[in-house]
């Protein structure tokens, strides 16, 4: 009788934790309701707008590269004994776009450029220096945000900023650059904080367990944007267990085995 009062609280606890462990598991995967979800509202392909604090590459090619040459800023570099300035091919300085959205545009001047995509920047680009050329001059202008990269931290298995050389990157694709979630990290409260063209912070609650992220306007990162996962209860607590509480669970284990010990000897 007074061996089963021991065991009981052992079998109950053993209980205890394979169902926690269940409700658990549940936590895990991403997209649990998936194939109830309508994603109709994520049809559009997704386009980066350019933002203050932006640098941006430009690039124009002409048919006469001699035409093209005033309208690429060009790292200027002295050559020879005879200190004569010359543009090293190749190599092009970046444009910082201002708090005003503006840039300082060779020949034509300081333009608004915040708030545009990659495809209309060019286009707005190309307008504004065909006055200066030949009417059967047809220029390439290449935009490129050179700066885009957003910051993935918390319970992931390598926390790191991750660039974006495709200017196009889900919350999804960030957090697997940096190695997925831990097994401790919170997949239903993932913290999204992004900066607005205005400068206002914005916080956002990101359900990866919830299939419906994917038509959510925060799908797609944007540059400068910090995501954090937080860690679980599990996660929480073990960080509070120090020196001392290892002792103590120590303590009891081995209480817990003499107390065996002495009622198997005197059964």
């Amino acid at each position: 009788f007074i061996m089963k009062k021991l065991v009981f609280p052992f079998v109950l606890m053993a209980m205890i934790l394979l169902l926690g462990s269940c409700s658990s598991a549940r936590k895990v995967s991403y997209f649990q309701n998936v194939d109830n979800v309508d994603l109709a509202a994520s049809r559009g392909l997704y386009d980066a707008r350019i933002m203050p604090k932006d640098l941006l590459t430009i690039t124009v090619v002409t048919s006469d590269p001699a035409t093209a040459r005033p309208f690429n800023l060009s790292i200027q570099s002295t050559l020879g004994a005879d200190a004569r300035i010359g543009s090293s091919t190749g190599s092009l300085l970046q444009y910082l776009v201002d708090n005003n959205g503006e840039i300082d545009y060779p020949v034509i001047g300081r333009i608004r450029v915040a708030g545009m995509t990659k495809t209309e920047c060019e286009a707005y680009i190309t307008n504004k220096i065909k006055p200066y050329l030949s009417k059967t001059e047809h220029p390439v202008v290449t935009v490129r945000m050179s700066s885009y990269r957003v910051t993935v931290a918390g319970e992931v298995a390598s926390p790191k900023v991750v660039p974006v050389t495709t200017e196009k990157m889900s919350v999804l694709e960030a957090i697997a650059q940096a190695g997925d979630l831990t097994i401790y990290g919170k997949r239903d409260n993932v913290l999204l904080i992004r900066e607005n063209a205005d400068g206002q912070k914005e916080v956002h609650r990101l359900n990866l367990n919830d299939a419906n992220i994917i038509n959510s306007p925060y799908y797609y990162v944007q540059q400068n944007d910090y995501i954090y996962v937080e860690p679980n209860k599990t996660k929480a607590s073990g960080a509070s267990i120090g020196p001392s509480t290892s002792l103590w669970i120590s303590f009891i284990g081995i209480v817990t085995s003499v107390a065996s010990l002495i009622v198997n000897i005197l059964r």
